[in-house]
């Protein structure tokens, strides 16, 4: 009787209503029916909790209804696939207390199925029988009498998934690898590369016009009309931020420059050696001075390439950008040098020799860049490394008079007491001078994006030892005439590695007054895997002070390692000699102690130098042999045997493990530098 009364109460909804039962879909899909005139039933089985009506249908205006409100799953249909837009599980219904006030939508009860009133906003049109069962039914059901079921509040989710990180998994990041060849971009100005880009920044076109109006002081060049026959060079602009030894801001510098690789031999050049003074000499004058406590100054020559005189006929054209307007034809010829020639650094030291000698100094025998005044008692040296000058001297009136007549002749910038020379910062403290080239490291780190490199103990690593065999490396841009492999270039980032963490180290030269010379001299015999070529290796010591060394293969294999130390002993008395004459000449009232002693591992290179010796297994050194002997049998010099944990130039042969380095470098004289 009740199953009849469904399907009477079923036929009895108004045809207009497209309501299948094949078709009923489960509670949580999307799809709606439109209902024209009547309101929607939903069909639900009787064992499932009543539902919020004003939860779950829509306003009456409402032309469609959603079937997830309207459709429960029914025995009569089978369920369908979820909807592309729904998640594929449905929510999950809490169940209802029987206390809760139940809504006011009206159901008929029947032991399976029950049919329930979606919407209270039923159209006031409709057929009385089509609400008449419907409000049968609801006085009939206690709960639905007690009014609308509130929804529990939502529970907050269970997260049932365990927390878990990148390392963890063992997932790290991956270390972003720079090319060698990569330049870091700065924040500061970037230094123009045409001439239109310099033109856009006031501090370039500021910077070129004190260019251009140095040269017309000069009187660098005369206006010209062109001729057959001329070999005319062009000429171009080359922009450079210069800074200062901490780092900042010193000037923007422009220079017109000469491409000097048109230039014609016999033609338009002839001599072009040009001398500088040498690291060793430098030192040498630095430990003088220090020992006996002499001021160092320091110039720097405004436009020195524009100072020389040329010997011929140059022609080039005008300056881009300052080109005549009343004769934008001409070329200029010049009367002096000019940045880029190849005979301009040779022109600008010949000018500054004459003008030297004319004041009363002397060029070096030993070192032709090293000028030297001695009246009397009073002794002057001027060191010149092409446009940058030191001056030091006993007599601080001398010196100050010598800088007046530099600066009457030339443009000199008086960059007063010795801060920071061809790279190498000199911080003077009351003990001494310290020497280190921190700002150089710096700088060559971020030009090379290794900044912030992880430091290593030592430059090099004991093994593998480098060869030529291996896998070649796979970027052909960041090399250039050789061919590296992977542990050559893994051999390269080491040694940068290295200067990391040793920026600070420095070169400390005290005020001791010993100023006798001695040396160590040390050979690999066969280290090298591909050839077996050996490497010479040396320091030379002046008093407490490294003053020089060197690390260089050799040129033939050494059948022993007697023959291997004993070239190395003879590169080394070489240079010996060489110090000890550049001492002599500097005009001290100084006289050696004792002659020099270059210190030997090896006992058979010593016994050869002690004994005259000379047998057919030695006539291929025979040159080096007698050298040596010459200088041992005059009196100018000594060997002596040493010990091969206390052998210095050791360090310089061939990599070191990490506490047998660190000896030695304590020993050859490297600290820690002070604060700057």
């Amino acid at each position: 009787m009740e199953e009849s009364s469904l399907l009477f109460e079923i036929f009895l909804l108004p045809k207009e209503l497209p309501i299948s039962l094949p078709h009923l879909t489960p509670l949580n899909t999307t799809d709606t029916e439109t209902i024209p005139s009547a309101p929607p039933f939903t069909i639900i089985p009787t064992n499932l909790p009543l539902i919020d009506a004003q939860s779950t249908a829509p306003p009456a205006s409402s032309a469609r209804v959603s079937s997830s409100d309207t459709s429960p799953p029914s025995p009569l249909s089978p369920p369908s696939p979820p909807s592309v837009h729904q998640s594929p599980h449905p929510p999950a219904l809490s169940p209802i207390p029987t206390n809760a006030p139940s809504s006011p939508a009206t159901s008929t009860s029947s032991p399976n199925t029950s049919v329930t009133q979606t919407s209270n906003d039923a159209s006031d049109d409709s057929p009385s029988h089509e609400s008449g069962p419907t409000t049968e039914n609801q006085n009939q059901n206690p709960i639905a009498q007690q009014g609308p079921i509130q929804n529990p509040p939502p529970q907050e989710p269970i997260n049932r998934h365990q927390m878990t990180t990148r390392s963890k998994n063992n997932i790290t990041k991956p270390k972003q690898k720079f090319s060698l060849m990569a330049k870091l971009i700065t924040f500061t100005d970037k230094e123009p590369r045409t001439l239109n880009q310099a033109l856009k920044s006031e501090h370039w076109r500021r910077s070129m016009s004190t260019e251009y109006n140095a040269q017309i002081a000069l009187r660098t060049w005369d206006l010209v009309p062109p001729s057959q026959g001329q070999n005319i060079i062009d000429t171009k602009w080359i922009y450079r931020i210069k800074h200062l030894a901490d780092g900042t801001l010193d000037k923007y510098k422009s220079r017109l420059v000469a491409r000097g690789f048109n230039q014609q031999e016999g033609i338009d050049f002839g001599e072009t050696f040009s001398p500088v003074i040498k690291s060793t000499t430098t030192r040498t004058i630095l430990k003088i001075a220090i020992c006996k406590d002499w001021c160092l100054r320091q110039l720097d020559v405004n436009n020195a390439f524009l100072q020389g005189t040329l010997d011929e006929d140059v022609f080039v054209r005008q300056p881009p950008g300052f080109v005549d307007p009343d004769k934008p034809d001409y070329v200029c010829k010049l009367r002096k040098a000019l940045y880029g020639l190849k005979q301009a650094p040779r022109a600008w030291y010949m000018e500054l020799k004459r003008y030297l000698e004319e004041i009363g100094f002397k060029n070096s025998l030993a070192d032709t860049s090293l000028f030297i005044l001695k009246q009397r008692s009073t002794l002057v040296y001027v060191l010149v490394y092409v446009d940058d000058i030191v001056v030091t001297g006993n007599n601080k009136e001398a010196v100050e008079q010598v800088i007046t007549n530099l600066a009457t002749r030339f443009s000199v910038k008086d960059l007063g007491a010795l801060s920071y020379f061809l790279g190498i910062e000199a911080i003077r403290t009351p003990q001494g001078l310290h020497l280190n080239q921190r700002k150089y490291i710096h700088d060559l780190l971020a030009k090379m994006n290794m900044h912030d490199a992880k430091p290593v103990a030592t430059p090099m690593a004991v093994s593998p030892k480098l060869e030529k065999s291996g896998a070649l490396h796979s970027n052909p841009t960041e090399y250039r005439t050789l061919s590296p492999t992977t542990d050559h270039w893994q051999a390269a980032k080491r040694v940068l590695r290295y200067l990391a963490g040793t920026a600070t180290h420095c070169l400390f030269i005290s005020k001791s007054q010993n100023l006798n010379v001695h040396a160590f001299t040390d050979a690999d015999w066969g280290g090298d895997s591909d050839n077996y070529m050996s490497t010479n290796a040396y320091i030379v010591y002046l008093g407490d002070q490294p003053i020089s060394w060197s690390s260089k293969k050799q040129k033939g294999v050494a059948r022993s390692s007697t023959e291997a130390e004993y070239r190395a002993l003879a590169n080394t008395a070489a240079e010996v000699r060489w110090v000890c004459s550049l001492i002599s000449v500097l005009g001290l009232n100084f006289t050696m102690s004792s002659p020099p002693v270059i210190y030997c591992d090896n006992i058979g290179a010593t016994y050869l130098c002690a004994n005259p010796v000379f047998h057919s297994r030695m006539k291929h050194i025979a040159l080096d042999y007698h050298f040596v002997r010459e200088q041992i049998q005059n009196g100018m010099l000594r060997v002596a045997h040493i010990s091969t944990h206390d052998q210095l130039a050791d360090a310089l042969t061939k990599p070191l493990v990490q506490s047998c380095f660190h000896l030695l470098k304590r020993k050859i004289g490297v600290s820690q530098a002070p604060p700057s």
